[in-house]
């Protein structure tokens, strides 16, 4: 099952990260390279990557996190409105202060609020809880769904490529990570003859329970069609399993002819009975879109049609997760609940939003344009999400040389790639990929400039590396 998946040894990304760093280190303290610093785009970290925070959240945080900010006059008068509220909901008016497990009552309501007007249908403060990011929300989903001691060993069907930590979630619960691919030669799309073949091989190993998706992709950048959710759901329903749907790009889709559809909303948009039977968690985070706060740790998880007798036990679950950080929280609460027409902080948070969204459409333009304008390197569109996933056809001779230095040919090339130019990727053989292709991920939420240098760079280096290793 897992034969024909390519994936990179952790301690190989490790030293790629450690190398990346003491390179850093080097610039800072003088020695001279042929570039000037490191351009680290191996993550979905806009603000790592050089963009810049939404002032009114900015604001915001501040005036909570230091309320005699409150008694100047240099916050506009929404913003001191906004952190007065929020500091009513905290314990003692402060950000110090614990909250309930699964969030600040009334920000979980706000969320609430905005599931029901995204998607049309009812959400309901009960079933929505907020973790420390959303990785924290779906692998308490994953420990529900697991056990280490069953037998056979329950599955997960998850996508490859898909999001790294996953699989390694899967694998540290006792279950079995089974892989589905995506079709890159048709833009990355999930298709359900895939799902049961996947589904069918899984079997002979393990017991199949969940289907996990990433809606937008990463790192594929695909953004799924109604049609194709709906074969998805129909595909789960008939095999009795949950579905995991991982939505935290939803604010990020940057193709005129794509758009973002909730699994909820393709659900209720089919009507009963699977509107009301499949179960379904959804999460998403403030970390993603454009508000990028990473550091803030704030995601949410929403439950669909669990069963009775199990949520109980999700309860109890989630009360043994430390309470999320309140800074999280209020980013979730801005994310949901930004300013609005008439509001004094209105006009610049439009101005740097659309600023934003501009931006990134660029950078996927200049991508694509570049990247397959290039001889051995072809870039599916990225319709969504924070990343490219360009594909490397790599020489014979590229990949007996990485081999020859005990890596897999994609991160000798990133490797190669950081040592010479400084740019920072990562390989694809950490998220999957068929036997035979190779890939190179990174995060296109840069500044334009930023961008522009590191496709002026990656284009140098490939041109090099193809014809050195012809």
């Amino acid at each position: 099952m897992s034969s024909h998946v390519r994936t990179v040894r952790p301690n190989q990304m490790v030293a790629l990260m450690e190398r990346a760093a003491h390179i850093k280190k080097m610039l800072e303290q003088g020695e001279k390279k042929p570039y000037k610093d490191v351009i680290d785009v191996c993550w979905g970290d806009p603000h790592g990557a050089g963009m810049k925070p939404l002032t009114f959240v900015r604001q915001v945080l501040a005036a909570c996190i230091y309320p005699q900010l409150l008694d100047g006059g240099n916050l506009p008068m929404d913003v001191k409105r906004r952190a007065q509220k929020l500091l009513r909901w905290c314990d003692g008016g402060s950000v110090g202060s614990y909250t309930n497990t699964g969030g600040i009552l009334e920000i979980v309501e706000n969320l609430a609020q905005f599931i029901s007007q995204r998607d049309g249908v009812p959400a309901h403060p009960e079933n929505i809880w907020i973790h420390p990011g959303s990785q924290t929300s779906l692998t308490s989903i994953l420990t529900l769904l697991l056990s280490s001691e069953a037998t056979p060993k329950r599955g997960v069907l998850v996508p490859v490529p898909g999001h790294s930590t996953v699989p390694l979630s899967v694998a540290a619960l006792g279950g079995v990570a089974a892989p589905y691919f995506l079709d890159e030669e048709r833009g990355w799309e999930l298709r359900a003859d895939e799902l049961r073949r996947a589904l069918a091989s899984a079997r002979g190993v393990c017991r199949p329970v969940a289907l996990y998706v990433i809606n937008p992709g990463n790192p594929t950048g695909h953004v799924q069609s109604r049609k194709s959710m709906e074969e998805v759901i129909r595909f789960v329903a008939e095999n009795n399993l949950f579905l995991l749907a991982d939505e935290v790009y939803q604010g990020s889709v940057y193709d005129a002819n794509s758009e973002f559809v909730s699994y909820k909303k393709r659900l209720y948009e089919l009507g009963p009975p699977l509107a009301h039977t499949l179960e379904l968690a959804s999460f998403h985070s403030a970390s993603k879109g454009l508000l990028g706060e990473c550091g803030l740790r704030g995601g949410y998880v929403e439950l669909l049609n669990m069963d009775p007798v199990v949520m109980p036990y999700v309860e109890r679950l989630f009360h043994l997760i430390p309470s999320p950080p309140v800074t999280g929280q209020i980013a979730l609460e801005l994310m949901v609940e930004p300013p609005q027409p008439g509001d004094p902080s209105y006009p610049l948070y439009m101005h740097e939003t659309e600023h934003t969204r501009r931006t990134l459409v660029d950078n996927v333009k200049r991508v694509l344009q570049v990247l397959n304008r290039l001889p051995a390197i072809s870039c599916q569109p990225v319709r969504g999400g924070a990343f490219a996933f360009p594909r490397l056809h790599l020489t014979t001779k590229a990949i007996r040389k990485a081999k020859d230095a005990g890596m897999q040919p994609d991160m000798f090339y990133c490797t190669k790639l950081l040592e010479d130019t400084g740019v920072f990727v990562s390989p694809g053989c950490e998220y999957g990929q068929k036997e035979g292709t190779y890939h190179i991920r990174f995060c296109i939420m840069t500044p334009t400039d930023t961008m522009e240098e590191l496709l002026r760079r990656l284009s140098a280096f490939h041109l090099k590396f193809m014809k050195d290793l012809s």
